[in-house]
C-alpha cells in the first residue's frame, strides 16, 4: 500500500512576512507570533501520527530548512518560487508515489479525524478538497494514481471567494470529494468566529 503524506505548508513566522492581512487588523508582531504558536501546536497535533508521514514545506527555502521553529525531527522540504499554485502543484508532481493531502498552517479546527477522513475520500476519489467559509479551502489532496492534471490551479483567482471553484475546474474531469468545512484566519473577524466555535 503507497506511503500516506500529509504536507503542512508553512512559512517562518516573521512580522510582515507572514500573515499579513492578520497584521494589518493585530499589527505585523502580534500577528506573527499568533502564526507561530498555531503552527506549533497544529504540528503537534499532526506531525507524529503513524498513519501517514508528515512533511513541513518551508519558505523560505534555504532558512526554513535550517529554522528552529518548527521540530527539527520532521522532514522539510522548499516551497520554491511561484505562487501558492505553483508551489503546490510542485508538491504534487515531484513527492514520491502514494496519496497526498497538502494543509495551511492557519486553521485552528484542523483535526486528526480530519486529516482521516481526507485520505479515506482518495478511496474512491482522484482529488479531495476541505472547502474554507470564505470560498477558499483549507486542504486539498490527490490520489496521484492518474497524471496531475498539467493545468492545475492555472487561473485560479487566490484571496477570493472564487479560490475553490477555481481549482475545482482546473482539475480538470478528476472526480473531487469535498469533506468538512473549516475557518481559516486572515482577519481579527475570522479568529474572533474561530474563539467563538
Amino acid at each position: 500500500m503507497p506511503e500516506r503524506t500529509l504536507v503542512i505548508m508553512l512559512k517562518e513566522p516573521n512580522p510582515g512576512r507572514v500573515k499579513t492581512r492578520l497584521g494589518r487588523d493585530m499589527g505585523m508582531n502580534r500577528a506573527a507570533w499568533w502564526f507561530r504558536h498555531q503552527s506549533t501546536r497544529l504540528i503537534r497535533r499532526l506531525g507524529r501520527d503513524r498513519r501517514w508521514n508528515t512533511l513541513l514545506a518551508v519558505s523560505p527555502d534555504i532558512g526554513g530548512l535550517t529554522s528552529r521553529v518548527w521540530p527539527l525531527d520532521l522532514a522539510r522540504i522548499p516551497q520554491g518560487s511561484g505562487d501558492l499554485g505553483h508551489r503546490m502543484h510542485r508538491i504534487f508532481r515531484t513527492l514520491p508515489p502514494g496519496p497526498v493531502v497538502i494543509i495551511g498552517a492557519d486553521i485552528p479546527g484542523i483535526r486528526r479525524q480530519h486529516i482521516v477522513r481526507a485520505f479515506d475520500a482518495l478511496g474512491d476519489h482522484d482529488a479531495v478538497i476541505g472547502p474554507a467559509d470564505d470560498g477558499g479551502y483549507w486542504l486539498i489532496g490527490m490520489k496521484r494514481v492518474r497524471a496531475v492534471p498539467p493545468g492545475l490551479f492555472s487561473g485560479v483567482r487566490w484571496s477570493t471567494a472564487n479560490a475553490r471553484a477555481d481549482t475545482i475546474r482546473s482539475l480538470g474531469d478528476h472526480k473531487v470529494a469535498q469533506i468538512d468545512r473549516l475557518r481559516d484566519v486572515d482577519t481579527c473577524a475570522d479568529l474572533a468566529a474561530v474563539d467563538s466555535e
